[in-house]
């Protein structure tokens, strides 16, 4: 692609389409970045886990390239703020690839192949110990650093970053991408607070933007695809004010199973077993989270709107249920049923309320005086509760999408773009999106130390050829 085509903008339209309108002649290119001619340089759009994380690699490999991030706003902001400010960094529980991989919505069939043995969650936890962050495994397998602050993980990687010359520019933006004769990348920098605008020039390009429409925009330039991207990793907002009162309230185990009017087909990955808590706007927790991420896309066409069906009792049958509750009318039935209910089933006493509230029992009537047939009715309740969902929340600050790249037009080997030379994807830019606990920022990790290590030889071969004279 010659320079003149250089000033291609894009816009996203509805659903994040990408349109690419009217191409204009750009004015002469102002290299911003000063470079010696033998030396090459790498560009990395976006100064998140992965960007940072291979611009370390690379460098590891080849000191002597040039490596320069581009970030618009703060560098690792993502990395700060996850896990409530602690930085859920990996997950210590799913080792093996085939087992890891499932936890990707998006992924999981071509991330079972070489991907994580090149750097899996045990070569993440050796690399931030051997530089001097301590980590714990919790017992739900989540690792975070011992101090329970991110900015540990920020600043070993920042300082390891610097000390090994990596150059990070922050308040700019890649806004336009192309190939010049000569076959290298001319980016367009635009600093808009000042009104600055800056083109460099680049041997190599790495897009590691995160869910950032920037990212999106030069992949489409460069001959790339995009699958919209679509919210993941979200709460849902139920249908029933009387949760309010039980906001707080947590279950240890429940088992949800998510109906769609718009899906039919059997979705074993719509029904998952785990943690939730009540919230004054609905239901969130690991269960509801794990639901949004692998319902992502039939949410997003049925408008967030569904019902969702909760056993609070996942380990006891129903018919078990019902003789818990008539056993428990015979041996308490001069007790109130507000101040006495079975202990088998792990539920709080503001949470039995709601159940006797949903039958219309007053709570203040004996155990004794309870028709069996409301123990029946709760019983059911018990074992399959429907709540009415009606959107969607945001969990706290970790927002992940689902979308991006297409991995068939990438090597999951290299990390390189299958279309053009010398270009490469790492993290969330990709269609990669993990459930929550840690799989996300594997997926940065592992993608920016391939993108890296490719990179980082691809460098090193080319001034083995000066050196050789070749």
């Amino acid at each position: 692609m010659a320079t003149s085509n250089l000033r291609i903008l894009l816009r996203f339209g509805t659903g994040g389409t990408p349109v690419v309108p009217t191409k204009t002649t750009p004015p002469a290119p102002t290299l911003s970045y000063k470079k010696r001619t033998s030396e090459q340089l790498l560009v990395i759009v976006g100064a998140g886990a992965a960007g940072v994380y291979a611009s370390i690699r690379a460098k590891e490999i080849a000191p002597h390239l040039n490596v320069l991030i581009i970030e618009k706003g703060k560098p690792l902001s993502k990395v700060k703020i996850s896990g409530g400010g602690r930085c859920n960094v990996t997950n210590g529980h799913f080792l093996e690839k085939i087992r890891l991989a499932e936890n990707y919505p998006r992924g999981s069939r071509e991330l079972r192949g070489s991907f994580f043995n090149i750097h899996g969650p045990q070569d993440t936890m050796h690399w931030f110990s051997d530089h001097g962050v301590d980590l714990k495994t919790e017992e739900d397998g989540r690792v975070f650093p011992v101090s329970n602050n991110s900015a540990s993980i920020v600043d070993c990687l920042l300082n390891e970053a610097n000390k090994r010359g990596v150059t990070l520019q922050t308040g700019k933006v890649v806004t336009d991408a192309s190939v010049s004769d000569n076959g290298k990348f001319l980016l367009k920098v635009e600093k808009r607070t000042v009104d600055l605008v800056e083109y460099t020039e680049a041997d190599y390009l790495l897009v590691a933007s995160g869910s950032n429409k920037q990212g999106y925009a030069i992949a489409v330039h460069l001959g790339h695809s995009i699958v919209d991207p679509v919210p993941s990793l979200f709460t849902f907002k139920i249908d029933d004010t009387r949760l309010t009162s039980l906001s707080g309230v947590s279950f240890p185990k429940v088992k949800a199973r998510l109906k769609l009017d718009n899906v039919h087909r059997n979705t074993p990955e719509l029904t998952q077993v785990g943690p939730m808590l009540i919230t004054h706007w609905g239901l969130s927790g690991p269960v509801i989270l794990r639901l949004s991420a692998w319902g992502a896309r039939d949410l997003f066409i049925s408008n967030y709107k569904g019902m969702l069906f909760v056993d609070f009792a996942p380990d006891i049958h129903i018919e078990e249920v019902k003789h818990i509750l008539f056993q428990h009318k015979d041996d308490f039935g001069k007790q109130k049923v507000n101040n006495s209910f079975p202990v088998e089933f792990g539920l709080v006493k503001r949470f039995w309320r709601f159940l006797l509230e949903h039958e219309s029992l007053d709570g203040d009537m004996l155990w004794a005086s309870v028709p069996n047939k409301h123990l029946s009715a709760i019983a059911q309740q018990v074992k399959q509760c429907p709540f009415k969902v009606i959107g969607k929340g945001q969990f706290k600050d970790e927002f992940v999408t689902a979308g991006g790249v297409p991995l068939t037009e990438i090597s999951l080997n290299t990390m390189e773009s299958r279309v053009r030379p010398n270009l490469f994807f790492a993290g969330e830019v990709l269609n990669i999106d993990g459930i929550t606990g840690g799989f996300n920022f594997q997926n940065a990790w592992t993608g920016g130390h391939i993108a890296g290590t490719t990179i980082g030889e691809f460098a090193s071969n080319y001034c083995q050829k000066l050196q050789a004279g070749g």
